[in-house]
């Protein structure tokens, strides 16, 4: 049995600790400064030192490559494609999709995991920024102030590029310049609607999955994304098979297959 002293030895201990705890979280109302953001590009993400960290951990001499480029110089299949695949909801939501997150919660609670899924691309922007992969609670807290901060501060068109500058595409890849080079040996801004399907298709895991690999994951969640955009008009079929008329039978051309459908960038 602990004595008065104990008991208010323990009662101070508690208080100190949650003290902090409060402290820890509450210190991301201010910090960091968000609004510099609105025109200045971080020159480093938290996502990357963490790796860094890693690879150091490990044994690993990898080497950060990111090129930094503004939102009119990447495909617009890029964008379309990645808020297709992240985001459906980015352009009306603030931050937060609420129905995702409940029907994350419900499959979490369901298999018994916690896996904190239905992100956002504000948020995945404030834990690449400012965070770490980590899935423990009190980062999940942290990341939802981060993400009203960036969302209060910022305009959509900015969090979308700041995030296709910094997303991970891969070991030591980050943001889309990067990865467009790497994997096609193009800029960013000449992707096709094709290309930028299967790059937005492995964002979930991109140290596992490789766009241009053999993975029938990839490969399905591509096809979606890219029908996706045909079915929006985003991707719109070569000039001649729009425009031809159908023939005397009053049948039109066979169109050609869905890969091959694709035109250059929307500028």
């Amino acid at each position: 049995m602990l004595g008065r002293k104990g008991k208010r030895l323990l009662k101070a201990i508690i208080l100190l600790l949650s003290a902090a705890f409060i402290f820890s979280i509450a210190v991301y109302f201010f910090y960091p400064n968000i609004s510099k953001l609105k025109k200045e590009n971080p020159k480093k993400s938290s996502f990357m030192d963490y790796r860094e960290k890693q690879w150091k951990e490990e044994g690993k001499k990898i080497t950060i490559r990111q090129y930094w480029v503004p939102l009119s110089r990447i495909s617009n299949y890029m964008t379309k494609a990645v808020i297709i695949s992240e985001d459906d909801k980015f352009w009306s939501h603030g931050g937060f999709d609420f129905d995702a997150i409940e029907k994350s919660v419900e499959k979490d609670l369901k298999e018994k995991k916690f896996k904190f899924g239905g992100s956002t691309i504000s948020q995945q922007l404030a834990k690449n920024l400012f965070l770490n992969p980590s899935k423990n609670p009190l980062r999940k807290i942290k990341e939802g102030i981060l993400t009203w901060r960036l969302e209060k501060n910022l305009s959509k068109r900015r969090i979308l590029e700041l995030y296709l500058n910094v997303a991970e595409w891969g070991e030591g890849i980050f943001g889309i310049e990067s990865a467009a080079r790497h994997y096609y040996g193009i800029s960013a801004a000449d992707l096709s609607a094709d290309q930028a399907a299967h790059l937005a298709a492995v964002l979930p895991n991109p140290r596992k999955y490789n766009p241009t690999g053999s993975s029938r994951y990839v490969h399905n969640r591509s096809q979606i994304i890219y029908e996706i955009m045909v079915k929006r008009g985003i991707v719109v079929q070569e000039y001649e098979d729009v425009m031809i008329s159908p023939d005397e039978s009053g049948t039109a051309p066979t169109p050609p297959p869905l890969n091959d459908r694709m035109t250059s960038p929307v500028k």
